[in-house]
């Protein structure tokens, strides 16, 4: 990270520690995991196993003040057997809250999350996708942050100063779910001369009118999303990621109208090479207490429409998804959400399946499994045809 966030992180804590102000909370929670992966289908390239073992770590520290301000302390780590870039630390939260009577300041590393479909979350750009941990996109890396939040009763308006940009990260050469060149993060490329440094910014609103909760927001920075060169090397093709500067105005919508949840993304973006429109939406309706049981079961479809088609960076760019949530509502948590996304200009589907169950007070077990069914050449989720897989994690909490 840049030494002026680390500077900014420890001014805020001297501020907020000065003499009057006195510590109510601290505390540890957080977790450790044991995973293991297994794909059914034998790799496409060398040295790729069918198996795969690996250990995370996130432990959190938590210091509260008499005055309600705080600080925020969240590693991670993961040790992995097979692939060398799935082994990693990262600083997800490092960050000093200061409440104010009428406003708050974030400033450190810290993690926000826009959005409200369920599968595809096209507004959400503060925090750069962390790719190797899971293909739903939904892990992120800590970004630096300053983060102004002045709430009203006309709605919340949030500020953002981004110092310092987070490249994605990808699978290694022995790691599975990557595509067929591999992608060389050394030699990325930015738009901007600045690179890393560019200062990235960003304002939200966001309120509540009725049933529905409204957020809007205008960015202007390094895309999230990177463009592949091919690299040509004595050892054959790579891909370099390329990060361009864009302006992004982004919506989110959802409205509660009984049991049913109405929800919407959408998206205009521009850069000096393009200027393309996407969204995506859709509807859950519950059905509660199925059967006179304490079961809730949640019926889901989406619609994802990308401007861009083929040319679109997300794999889902004119695709349905039909899923189901079912929340048994017991003592241990259970939980399943299954579902099947289906290109409408081919024969390509995803189906996933997500289950969780708590064991005791500590213990929680994770299933997670990705199916690629008929992917075609031209799809961008071909080079995974024979990632198939199953994935356990067993959680300790402490």
């Amino acid at each position: 990270m840049s030494k002026s966030i680390c500077i900014a992180v420890f001014l805020a804590f001297f501020l907020t520690c000065y003499p009057g102000h006195h510590a109510v909370a601290s505390q540890w929670s957080g977790y450790v995991a044991l995973e293991g992966r297994y794909f059914w289908e034998k790799s496409l390239h060398r040295d790729q196993r069918e198996q795969n073992g690996s250990v995370s770590f996130e432990p959190e520290f938590y210091h509260e003040w008499d005055n309600g301000s705080s600080f925020v302390f969240v590693p991670f780590a993961r040790l992995d057997s097979s692939d060398s870039e799935r082994s990693h630390f990262d600083l997800r939260e490092l960050n000093i809250l200061y409440l104010a009577d009428s406003w708050e300041l974030h400033v450190g590393i810290g993690k926000v999350f826009w959005g409200v479909t369920e599968f595809i979350h096209l507004v959400d750009i503060i925090n750069q996708t962390d790719s190797i941990e899971s293909i739903d996109g939904e892990d992120k890396l800590g970004q630096p942050m300053i983060h102004l939040s002045i709430p009203r009763n006309w709605g919340t308006l949030d500020a953002f100063l981004l110092p310092y940009f987070r490249e994605r990260t990808f699978a290694g050469k022995n790691g599975r779910l990557r595509p067929g060149l591999l992608i060389n993060t050394e030699q990325a490329r930015y738009q901007s001369a600045a690179e890393q440094s560019h200062l990235d910014l960003a304002i939200r609103y966001s309120n509540t009118f009725d049933d529905a909760d409204v957020g809007i927001y205008y960015f202007n920075g390094t895309a999230r999303d990177p463009l592949f060169l091919p690299e040509f090397n004595a050892s054959g093709i790579r891909l370099i990621p390329y990060y361009l500067q864009i302006e992004q105005l982004g919506l989110d919508v959802q409205m509660v109208a009984g049991e049913w949840l109405w929800k919407l993304e959408a998206l205009q973006r521009n850069s000096d090479d393009e200027r393309y429109f996407a969204a995506t939406g859709g509807f859950e309706y519950t059905f509660v207490s199925v059967k006179d049981t304490n079961m809730d079961l949640g019926m889901i479809g989406e619609f994802v429409w990308d401007e861009r088609q083929e040319g679109a960076t997300t794999f889902a760019e004119n695709d349905v998804l039909v899923a189901c949530r079912l929340a048994v509502n017991d003592a241990a948590s259970t939980e399943l959400l299954t579902g099947v996304l289906q290109d409408l200009d081919s024969n390509s589907k995803l189906f996933t399946l997500e289950a969780s169950r708590r064991f005791g007070d500590n213990w929680k077990l994770r299933l997670e499994s990705v199916i690629f069914i008929d992917p075609e050449e031209t799809d961008q989720l071909y080079d995974l045809r024979d990632d198939d897989y199953l994935r356990l994690e067993l959680l300790y909490y402490f």
